[in-house]
């Protein structure tokens, strides 16, 4: 009978190098892009008084990430951004609240909104064709956005067309059909 004991020994050895050097190698590019995004302004915290207030439209579901632009593969690394959470998100007439378990939460002001469409995804999560709600904003001078997809499909239009309704008051009728 054959002892392949050091054979198995010395695969156990270079699985855990070659984990450790994948690891490593994603904190490093992770890292990096932070550094790259140091300019990217932090988001506004969520007014206290918001988080008492009955929106508008809310929902439960995951907040996928915040990307660069309408680049849906550029996910922002710093301030959190760019984490995948549970989140609710609500509508009031300051604007969205994002309201994340285990990360920060922020507010994008109605001035500050550009778009809100359905995506099929972004860096993160891909879902079915408009399967998650993407609203555009404009943080400090750069615009991002960010995905959301509602636990349950009813609720993605309301809060779609709740936020169509702050870009009419915001910026007038053409900006909320983007």
């Amino acid at each position: 009978m054959n002892d392949y004991s050091a054979q198995y020994t010395l695969i156990a050895i270079l699985t855990a190098v070659a984990l450790a050097a994948v690891a490593f190698l994603m904190w490093w590019g992770w890292r990096n892009r932070k550094r790259r995004q140091r300019d990217l302004a932090a988001p506004a915290p969520v007014p206290a008084r918001l988080l008492e207030a009955e929106p508008v439209a809310a929902a439960e579901g995951m907040y996928v990430s915040t990307v660069r632009g309408r680049d849906h593969l550029d996910r922002v690394a710093v301030h959190g951004l760019g984490l995948r959470t549970n989140a609710r998100l609500e509508v009031h007439p300051e604007g969205v609240a994002v309201l994340r378990q285990g990360a920060a939460n922020h507010l994008i002001p109605a001035a500050d909104l550009v778009a809100v469409e359905l995506g099929a995804g972004m860096s993160g999560k891909f879902v079915e064709r408009g399967g998650l709600l993407v609203v555009t904003w404009r943080l400090g001078g750069q615009e991002v956005s960010t995905g959301f997809r509602t636990r349950f499909a009813a609720e993605r239009d309301p809060l779609r067309a709740a936020v169509e309704a702050l870009l009419r008051d915001h910026h007038g009728p053409a900006h909320a059909a983007a």
